[in-house]
């Protein structure tokens, strides 16, 4: 059975301006437009939600036989040309209408008032933000995303306890807008207890909005310079202190140089480990190809000779023209970890 919700595609149809013959101001010009596209994202949401209620019962089916491995599903996938990670976030915004419609708190019609990606924010949102704009949504009133992240912000710096009570009490004065605050408490929230305090002392010694702005900054920078330290393998078996070691950076105003600096050793260590597969992938491949190759395959062989000099335990490597034509030469040496 198919059921026909009130946005009928047989119906469809926008009364778009001319740009060529229209003399409606730039202003109400793009209000037509901006219009025109809700209505597009509306269609666009209900059709995924669906799309996505389809593809979760494909991949429900085979749980249910007890096949377990999810061939049908994946062959599905391929005949239809969607990729498994769109697949997933179209079940993922089925799961989610389920839960705000089946949970009572969205009207079935009611999601035809949202922008995809108004409904895409409200799902994930915590479940007070959900509550305020359902009840818009079920008034009748359209949703946009700018509302969802003003709601969201408003509720995100309201209720933080990592703020102190000035920075609340000047947002519910007007005086700070949550706009500004509330990516302070995101970047807040991903610090240890230590960070988190000294950034509300200082707070509630200068609770300005530029105070507001530069202890953002820099809180983003602790987060970035604590996840960066936790996945450098230099730092394996050494008794480093980042946290203090980010304290003394922030004194120095050089959180973004160290920051920085985490985040290229970092990149610099996963190429080093993807360079070592690579090396050891080629000489195998380089091995098996110069015992099948012979003197009745030449051409085979000088292709080879040009690879040798990217196996080995020596490598040279040209860095091309701009670089005057010099080549780098890499020395690799395995150690054991035993001494």
């Amino acid at each position: 059975m198919i059921a026909h919700s009130s946005l009928d595609p047989s119906s469809f149809y926008l009364d778009l301006p001319d740009p060529d013959t229209d003399d409606s101001s730039s202003i109400e010009f793009l209000d037509r437009l901006s219009n025109a596209w809700s209505i597009c994202d509306r269609f666009d949401l209900q059709t995924d939600i669906w799309r996505g209620r389809i593809l979760r019962v494909i991949r429900d089916r085979e749980k249910k036989g007890g096949e377990g491995r999810g061939t049908g599903f994946l062959q599905w996938l391929r005949e239809m040309e969607i990729s498994k990670t769109k697949a997933y976030s179209l079940i993922k915004l089925a799961d989610s209408s389920d839960n705000l419609v089946g949970g009572g708190l969205l009207d079935e019609s009611s999601v035809n008032n949202f922008s995809r990606r108004a409904f895409i924010e409200t799902a994930q949102s915590v479940p007070e933000v959900q509550q305020m704009i359902s009840e818009v949504a079920n008034e009748g009133n359209e949703v946009t995303r700018k509302q969802v992240r003003r709601l969201t912000d408003e509720f995100t710096a309201a209720t933080s306890p990592l703020l102190p009570n000035e920075i609340r009490e000047r947002i519910q004065s007007n005086i700070l807008p949550s706009k500004l605050v509330a990516p302070l408490v995101k970047e807040l929230d991903k610090l240890p207890r230590l960070q988190q305090d000294q950034i509300k002392e200082a707070l509630k010694e200068e609770p300005e909005i530029d105070c507001v702005k530069d202890l953002t900054s820099a809180a983003r920078w602790m987060g970035k310079t604590i996840d960066g330290s936790l996945s450098i393998r230099a730092f394996n078996d050494k008794n480093l202190d980042i946290e203090k070691a980010t304290q003394e950076a922030s004194r120095l105003d050089s959180l973004g140089l160290l920051a920085d600096a985490l985040g290229q050793a970092k990149s610099l260590e996963t190429g080093v480990l993807k360079f070592y597969t690579s090396l050891r992938r080629l000489e195998g491949l380089y091995e098996k190809l110069w015992i099948e190759s012979g003197s009745s395959t030449p051409y085979l062989r000088e292709v080879l000779s040009a690879l040798q000099t990217l196996t080995g335990s020596t490598l040279r490597v040209s860095l091309g023209e701009l670089s005057g034509g010099k080549k780098i030469r890499l020395q690799i040496a395995e150690e054991n970890l035993d001494h």
